[in-house]
């Protein structure tokens, strides 16, 4: 019998798998019937960070995020997103993947905006954090596309304290990126809850892109076209991974466990095969 498609979705924050449900929930509303996919986080021992806002937070989860990668592919994935928009790690954890595909927000958000639309405009949390997201958008190739950033002067922690302040505020960038700015799609750097985008775009009449369900997609997506057309991840040149000898000579990749909290939303037992 074909195995479902397997894709994990792992935050690169802790915080006790505070928020797995949350990812777990849209995943079960968005993925394919034959899709099973595991939402999870990084252990307790990587940092039981909330957010990861900084560069130096970022160096410090970044470990795990590998390790991650690396034992997913292990246990057998097709795809892996990474659950931050900074896209943390991705090339990373792409180099020590193997077969498995790895992806991420903002490159999945861009891509997909891509087809939706010439032009688009990205929402953020803070000022802080455009000169990074600027760097990522470019390197994917879709600076050109970009109307621009539009900040809400709010932190990822800032974005629960009071849901009308919050999305007020989203809406009121929202609106001056589509009105002033001309943007025909939008991406949410960082969102108020699963399903906002929806809201969303039916006042400000463009697509909204939540960036959560564009890494999962994405990931699925590339998942599906690995069985049906053969489209496996290079290895080769900039892709190149370290040895296996080396890896054992300088340990550190895979001792210990890999993972804090899992919830897996299963594949629908009645789904048709997937082609393998």
């Amino acid at each position: 019998m074909t195995q479902p498609l397997k894709i994990m979705y792992l935050s690169p924050v802790a915080n006790g798998g505070a928020d797995d449900p949350i990812f777990a929930k849209m995943a079960q509303d968005v993925k394919l019937p034959g899709t099973e996919v595991h939402v999870t986080c990084l252990p307790d021992n990587d940092g039981a960070f909330t957010h990861i806002e900084f560069r130096s937070y970022e160096a410090i989860v970044t470990r795990g995020i590998v390790r991650g990668a690396r034992a997913a592919a292990r246990e057998g994935f097709d795809a892996l997103a990474i659950g931050c928009f900074y896209d943390t790690a991705l090339h990373d954890a792409r180099e020590i993947s193997g077969d498995m595909i790895v992806t991420a927000p903002c490159m999945a958000s861009c891509e997909i905006a891509a087809s939706l639309a010439n032009r688009f405009g990205m929402i953020v949390g803070r000022r802080k954090w455009v000169n990074q997201m600027t760097r990522t958008v470019h390197e994917h190739g879709h600076g050109e596309r970009l109307s621009g950033f539009y900040h809400v002067d709010l932190g990822v922690n800032d974005f629960q304290k009071d849901h009308c302040v919050t999305e007020g505020r989203l809406m009121e960038a929202g609106r001056k990126a589509v009105e002033e700015d001309y943007a025909e799609a939008l991406i949410l750097g960082c969102t108020l809850e699963v399903g906002f985008h929806a809201r969303m775009q039916e006042r400000l009449g463009v697509p909204v892109i939540d960036p959560s369900t564009a890494a999962l997609k994405r990931a699925e997506y590339a998942a599906l076209l690995k069985r049906q057309c053969g489209w496996v991840p290079s290895r080769k040149w900039s892709c190149e991974a370290p040895s296996e000898d080396e890896i054992a000579r300088f340990g550190g990749f895979d001792e210990g466990e890999a993972f804090g909290n899992r919830v897996i939303v299963p594949a629908d037992p009645d789904a048709r095969p997937l082609a393998a």
